[in-house]
């Protein structure tokens, strides 16, 4: 047995996946299934460390395929399977009986936290591609169309008169974005993203926010019965970022942005999220950190920075601030 120093090459905690990188000799390179040809049934083998106990190997089926609004991260796509998968798991190879990676394990569902037999991995061909940008630029661009856009319920599919009850209803477009530039309209029904159904918002989300900033998209829409065909050029989410040594001193060091359309976020919350931020700034030592997100400041709820700037007026007696990090929240006070 080896251990080794690890350093970090980038994050995404949308997706919940890491690079790291060591210096090592005599490694094997386990060989990457391609996760689009995975069906419900094919078995497969989970390789984890539960509870600590040490490598672990389980097996069982895959249960189900594209699995999304879970809640669990900000991108979902998950292979489920019926492989048992407990704490501890998270980061291990689920690979099919070729020994080819087909997902890497990432949560589960079930009482207390127990294993019932509903465990998810990410599929290994989104994971590549996330891990491909985060070695060449240190995290993921993900693009953007500049749509706002809401589930087909069925009454919405009668009102626009979509007899298959499938697709994603573009509810607004912005001004200049990629997507007006293509020629989409607000009441555009998508159905399909590079000739891929899409049936609901995440899978929309999943298919534009995992291409290539500067790549061309086919989107298919219905269109007053007619079903039209538009390419859009993906652009990076256009983001004021600001530095908070501008707003307040106390906030010196910390990179801030509003959440605007393009952010995977945007529509669940609003506020200001910290971008970045410098070890041993005064807004690293008052406990902000990269990837909080400010919902309030002196109890008076922010949308923006302009709303933040106001909040925090001069700040002379201190700020009071709420931060929602990861699944949870708190309260800072910067003085």
């Amino acid at each position: 047995r080896r251990s080794f120093t690890a350093k970090v090459i980038g994050t995404d905690p949308e997706v919940g996946l890491a690079v790291i990188q060591i210096d090592a000799d005599n490694l094997t390179a386990v060989p990457l299934a391609d996760s689009d040809k995975l069906r419900v049934g094919d078995f497969v083998v989970a390789i984890g460390n539960p509870f600590g106990l040490g490598q672990t190997v389980t097996s069982g089926i895959v249960s189900a395929l594209g699995r999304n609004n879970l809640g669990i991260e900000g991108y979902e796509d998950f292979i489920q399977t019926d492989a048992s998968i407990n704490p501890g798991n998270s980061g291990g190879a689920l690979v099919n009986l070729q020994g080819e990676l087909v997902g890497i394990n990432t949560a589960i569902v079930g009482p207390g936290g127990g294993n019932v037999g509903i465990g998810f991995a990410i599929p290994i061909n989104m994971s590549k591609d996330v891990a491909e940008q985060l070695i060449r630029y240190g995290e993921v661009r993900r693009g953007q169309l500049g749509v706002t856009i809401q589930e087909l319920t069925p009454e919405l599919a009668s009102a626009f008169n979509i007899t298959s009850g499938k697709g994603v209803v573009v509810s607004q477009v912005a001004d200049g974005s990629p997507a007006q530039k293509a020629g989409i309209k607000p009441g555009d029904i998508v159905i399909s993203v590079n000739k891929k159904p899409v049936t609901n918002v995440a899978e929309l989300r999943n298919a534009i926010g995992l291409q290539r900033v500067g790549e061309n998209v086919e989107l298919f829409v219905i269109r007053d019965g007619k079903e039209l065909k538009f390419n859009a050029l993906i652009e990076e989410p256009k983001r004021s970022k600001v530095e908070g040594g501008d707003i307040n001193t106390r906030l010196a060091g910390a990179l801030l942005s509003t959440i605007g359309s393009g952010h995977p976020l945007a529509g669940k919350i609003a506020g200001v999220e910290v971008l970045d931020i410098a070890p041993g700034s005064p807004a690293w030592h008052a406990g902000l950190r990269k990837g909080d997100i400010i919902v309030s400041a002196n109890r008076i709820p922010v949308e923006d920075i302009p709303a933040l700037r106001n909040a925090i007026g001069d700040g002379r007696s201190g700020i009071l601030f709420n931060i929602r990090r990861g699944d949870g929240a708190l309260f800072l006070v910067v003085r």
